[in-house]
């Protein structure tokens, strides 16, 4: 809100501040003003402060600062850092966390150094490094500010900029697991070292999930916008199959767009809905179900299609408690969803549904992506969204949980009874 954050010199407007800070620290990248020219340089970079924080995730950063100064973990820290990580057990936290930065930091630097070329030719070396920096944070931890008026859509046939921030974006979605298990493969392999290692199930279902559905939101964008004059329509096939390509990774929690998406097909709109919706994978800088709820879920369907009483992933058995959780969490998701939608059906009636139910999904999601009326809502539908916004990236059955409390253990068993269900 500070006066030095603006452009302007003046005092921030409350709800644009609040807004922004929690797009921020959420990681969604919606925005209801341009932070290219509304926000000063120091605005940008808290902007930029907030998305690393809550990319990295507050356990992490806290963690983190705790090392910096020295001080020992307690039990109540282990614990926690063990539950804010989804690990087995608490041996090995700190280790863990110093890879997390790591990691960050590798493909941070890395993304600035692959920015460099396209901004610094234009804009100089002060402006070009800021914007490499700016971008490669934002892509990494799937936060979809730009600092371009226009988003990415300058950049359309940049294979430069498409590939690299893909590439962010991507790793940083798919979780640190599947990348530290990647690495120890790789390196087992370089130094030929005779080795054991077994992906665990979530590195194959993350893995092969997200591969599966950037192959299906590359083509089903390539189909549905082909014609579409006011996206793919004028652009050369090349160009049309790299913002294909773009908008299916992106589209999964990211919010950069190399299209106008206002101006997209009602399909190509619901897709995009369908795919923020799915998210990222656990453990990523993404929102979103998750990649491996909806695996379970649909192999869920799948046994029950084939008669089968229990669900299996790639030769494993899943527990029941995983799929009372999953049906949960998209149980929860939904209701969300339908309750933001209609609260702002009622906030601003004057707004398309399709519009709504994108803007709506796109904060749920911490996606970022909008039709362009995120500026234009009124300051109740900007509330509404950042509610919308902090219950999806804090998870809705954490948040519940948080709420209700821990359950009460019970050892009472009550008899089992068929319900026609279906």
């Amino acid at each position: 809100m500070m006066p030095f954050s603006t452009s302007s010199g003046t005092w921030n407007d409350p709800i644009v501040a609040f807004f922004t800070s929690t797009s921020a620290v959420c990681v969604t990248g919606l925005s209801v003003v341009d932070p290219g020219t509304y926000f000063s340089f120091w605005g940008q970079l808290f902007i930029l402060l907030l998305v690393q924080v809550g990319g990295l995730g507050y356990m992490t950063t806290t963690t983190f600062l705790i090392m910096l100064i020295g001080r020992k973990f307690d039990l109540r820290q282990k614990v926690a850092i063990q539950q804010a990580l989804d690990r087995p057990g608490i041996h090995g936290s700190a280790q863990i966390i110093r890879s997390i930065i790591a990691t960050t930091l590798i493909f941070e630097i890395t993304g600035i150094f692959l920015f460099l070329p396209a901004f610094v030719p234009k804009f100089g070396w002060d402006q070009g490094l800021w914007l490499a920096i700016f971008h490669s944070v934002n892509s990494w931890n799937n936060a979809g500010f730009s600092l371009f008026k226009d988003n990415l859509i300058g950049y359309q046939s940049s294979v430069l900029i498409i590939f690299s921030m893909t590439l962010l974006i991507i790793l940083g979605g798919i979780g640190y697991q599947v990348i530290f298990e990647t690495y120890v493969w790789l390196r087992d392999r370089l130094l030929k070292k005779p080795t054991n290692l077994l992906f665990s199930l979530d590195f194959k279902v993350a893995t092969s999930t997200t591969v599966v559905l950037l192959l299906i939101g590359t083509v089903a964008f390539f189909l549905v916008e082909f014609k579409n004059v006011e996206t793919f329509g004028n652009l050369s096939f090349l160009e049309k199959l790299l913002g294909a390509w773009f908008q299916s990774a992106t589209t999964r929690t990211a919010g950069f767009n190399t299209i106008d998406i206002g101006k997209m097909t009602t399909a190509g709109l619901f897709i995009t809905i369908a795919f923020m919706f799915i998210g990222a994978s656990p453990g990523g800088t993404g929102g979103g179900l998750k990649t491996t709820t909806l695996r379970v879920l649909t192999s869920c369907t799948k046994a029950i299609l084939q008669g089968k009483e229990e669900v299996l992933l790639y030769e494993r058995s899943i527990a029941i408690s995983v799929i009372l959780k999953a049906v949960g969490a998209l149980i929860g998701s939904v209701a969300t969803v339908i309750a933001s939608t209609i609260l702002i059906a009622l906030t601003d009636p004057e707004i398309s549904f399709i519009q709504l139910l994108f803007e709506v999904v796109s904060a749920f999601a911490t996606v970022g992506l909008s039709t362009g009326i995120t500026g234009s809502v009124s300051a109740a539908a900007k509330l509404i969204l950042i509610v919308t916004m902090y219950i999806g990236r804090v998870g809705i059955l954490l948040l519940m949980s948080a709420i209700l409390g821990d359950p009460r253990p019970s050892s009472v068993r009550y008899p089992e009874e068929n319900l026609l269900v279906g």
